[in-house]
């Protein structure tokens, strides 16, 4: 009984010792399989990391609305009958860009001295159309016409347009109301605007 007791005995230890054995390779080899699987999480890291795909800006693009971004745009008097600009007379051009905060800015083709940049907000009206309450600051050259004049009344321009469905474009009309120092009404011009978007690859503008 003895000897069957310590033969036993042997063979419990011999079995531990194996399964002991048994797991130190699985660990290592899990360990090796990790460091090598393409599919691990530090191979995802440094692949996102160089990916052509930029996540983060993938991201950006995905939150912002299409009509965030840099336009090129014109403003064409339309509709304004006998006693306004004749229709296909042009008002502006410009560089206008729209942000993701509802604000927006104007770079007006305008001569510097008489005040060309203008800023205005913007809210988005439907499903691909927006309305844009712009308002200019501009100075009076008539009686300075080789520098800055004096003071001008400021410019309102409301916009009414539509992006399309590549979102390169937009368009639709716009209302223009000039005014004086004192608020009264100087010109009342109404038409149409189009704008084309500009991208890091856009060779020229106008």
């Amino acid at each position: 009984m003895h000897r069957k007791t310590r033969f036993a005995k042997l063979i419990v230890v011999a079995a531990i010792l194996v399964m002991g054995a048994m797991m130190t390779t699985n660990a290592s080899a899990d360990c090796g399989g990790f460091a090598r699987n393409k599919n691990s999480a530090t191979l995802q890291n440094q692949d996102w990391k160089t990916s052509a795909r930029q996540p983060s800006f993938g991201f950006a693009q995905f939150f912002s609305d299409p009509i965030v971004g840099m336009w090129q745009v014109t403003f064409t008097a339309e509709g304004n009958g006998p006693s306004g600009p004749p229709d296909g007379t042009p008002i502006d051009a410009a560089l206008v860009v729209w942000h993701d905060d509802g604000t927006e800015i104007m770079n007006s083709g305008r001569p510097a001295q008489d005040g060309n940049f203008c800023m205005g907000i913007w809210a988005k009206t439907g499903f691909t159309t927006y309305k844009l309450n712009h308002f200019a600051l501009g100075n009076d050259t008539t009686n300075a016409p080789g520098g800055i004049g004096n003071p001008a009344g400021p410019t309102h321009i409301v916009e009414w347009v539509s992006i399309s469905r590549d979102g390169k474009s937009y368009s639709g009309t716009f209302t223009l109301d000039a005014h004086d120092t004192s608020g009264n009404n100087v010109a009342h011009i109404l038409g149409v605007v189009q704008a084309k978007r500009v991208t890091v690859d856009t060779p020229s503008v106008f």
